[in-house]
């Protein structure tokens, strides 16, 4: 990974630690350009960096899907809540700005396709089988079944599905994403390939 592209992905704002962020890196690097890569939850780009500086390599596109409004525990009273995100104007979070200007300092505007919208909105319309799909977009049951559901079947035989936050402890975090995680691999059609930290990734397997 270049020295610029880590430099700026751990200076972004975001919950993605570094060898989390290189292992979405490798990921990409290793399933090579089968397809598109799909984020879906950019927020401010951490995570995009490390899929775009992969991506930008081998000759891929990452299109990162969000409709940068914050996820429940990013609005204002929760833990994660950023008030420097807030538009003035509306009162509502808008971490757009934010991914755009991250995205054009690291020269990958053309490497990354934001889409602002809902993910499973998205879904709908999206027909071409996908090289890795990561999921980091709300962290509620609803949601992250959602995105589980609706962007799982995407991936390519042979490609591979990242969710991140997976906590096999309750006492660490929530547990829908650890829930969509063992949901693929009882779907016998996908098997594990590795785990860094919360980060899990599954492989694509042909049944």
């Amino acid at each position: 990974m270049r020295a610029e592209h880590q430099k700026a992905a751990q200076s972004c704002r975001g919950f993605m630690p570094h060898e989390e962020g290189m292992a979405l890196y490798q990921a990409v690097a290793a399933v090579g350009a089968k397809g598109p890569i799909i984020e879906v939850g950019s927020y401010c780009g951490k995570s995009t960096i490390y899929l775009g500086s992969a991506a930008l390599e081998i000759g891929a596109t990452v299109f990162t899907i969000d409709h940068h409004r914050g996820s429940e525990e990013m609005q204002e009273g929760w833990d994660h809540h950023d008030s420097s995100l807030v538009d003035t104007e509306t009162g509502r979070m808008d971490s757009l700005p934010e991914l755009r200007k991250n995205l054009e300092n690291v020269g990958m505007e053309s490497t990354v396709v934001a889409i602002v919208g809902d993910a499973l909105t998205v879904s709908y319309f999206w027909e071409t089988p996908c090289s890795l799909v990561f999921i980091d977009g709300g962290h509620g049951p609803i949601p992250a079944h959602a995105d589980f559901d609706s962007w799982a079947p995407k991936v390519c035989i042979g490609g591979l599905l990242a969710i991140h936050d997976v906590f096999p402890d309750p006492d660490d975090g929530g547990r829908p994403p650890y829930e969509i995680y063992l949901k693929a691999l009882n779907s016998q059609s996908f098997i594990d390939y590795a785990a860094v930290g919360s980060l899990r990734i599954l492989q694509k397997i042909d049944l």
